[in-house]
Formats: C-alpha cells, sequence, structure tokens
C-alpha cells in the first residue's frame, strides 16, 4: 500500500474518531503516529478525500463529505449487500461475512433524514427508518447502491 494511501486512511479514521477543528490538530495527531507532512499536502489530502469545514454547534470541525465519501466507497459497499428484505417497520441487509458494520457506517454517513439508524453486526445490518412510510424511499437508495455496480 503506497504512503499516500496509508496515510489517507489515517486521515478518514481520525477524521471518523475525533472531532477536529483545525489543520494543525490533525497534523499533530498524525505526527504522533509517526506520520509528518506539510499543511500543503494534509490541504491536498483533503480535498483527495472530500472534507469539508462544517459549522456545528460545538465550532467548526472537519468531516468528510457524505457525497464525496460516498463516491468513493458507494461501488463497493454495493458489492458487499448481498441480499435485502424488509418487514412493516424495519430493513434487514445481508453482507459479506464480516462487512455489515463497515456498510451501517457508510449508510449512517449518507445523513438521509429518512434512516433514523443503523445496527451492524458480523454479516446483517438492521436499517430502522424515522417512519414506516420511507421504508419503499429507503429501499429504492439501497437499490442504487447495488445497481450502480452494474451501469456503465
Amino acid at each position: 500500500m503506497s504512503s499516500k494511501l496509508v496515510r489517507q486512511n489515517k486521515i478518514k479514521r481520525i477524521l471518523s474518531d475525533r472531532i477536529i477543528s483545525n489543520q494543525e490538530q490533525i497534523l499533530k495527531l498524525l505526527g504522533n503516529e509517526g506520520v509528518t507532512i506539510t499543511q500543503a499536502t494534509l490541504s491536498r489530502d483533503f480535498a483527495d478525500l472530500g472534507v469539508i469545514r462544517t459549522f456545528t454547534n460545538l465550532g467548526v470541525q472537519y468531516t468528510l463529505s457524505s457525497t464525496d465519501y460516498g463516491k468513493e466507497i458507494a461501488k463497493l459497499v454495493g458489492l458487499e449487500i448481498l441480499n435485502i428484505a424488509q418487514n412493516e417497520s424495519m430493513i434487514v441487509l445481508r453482507t459479506l461475512a464480516g462487512r455489515a458494520q463497515g456498510v451501517a457506517h457508510y449508510i449512517d454517513r449518507l445523513n438521509r433524514e429518512e434512516i433514523l439508524g443503523t445496527i451492524g453486526g458480523d454479516d446483517t445490518v438492521l436499517i430502522i427508518p424515522n417512519k414506516v412510510s420511507n421504508i419503499e424511499k429507503i429501499l429504492d437508495i439501497l437499490k442504487d447502491l447495488i445497481t450502480d455496480n452494474y451501469k456503465k
């Protein structure tokens, strides 16, 4: 794995695990992990990864843009989903073994108001809609994830 890919994976992990309000914080955290880069390199990595500055109740925060983040891994997530089932109130996804938590995390990062939350096991994801009437909308989102892998 290239050093750039390793570095960018560390950046994604840090942004997912912590609240980062300035670039100096992430440079220091990367330094603690043995990655020394310039602010210019960090800015290029942010652009590559789709990192955006958002304003929250806690102030400025750097996050992975849900749309850019989605573009980066949507194809992989679609390939990891094996089956979709639903009843009158919930949706269950079957995934490749060991991938349910990653798929659940991706779905959470979509920040769709129709999705109240997810629970990921080993090969099963439970999706809880905010309203039962939104199940069809969520199914459409999930089917798009899967079928996008077969479009040219």
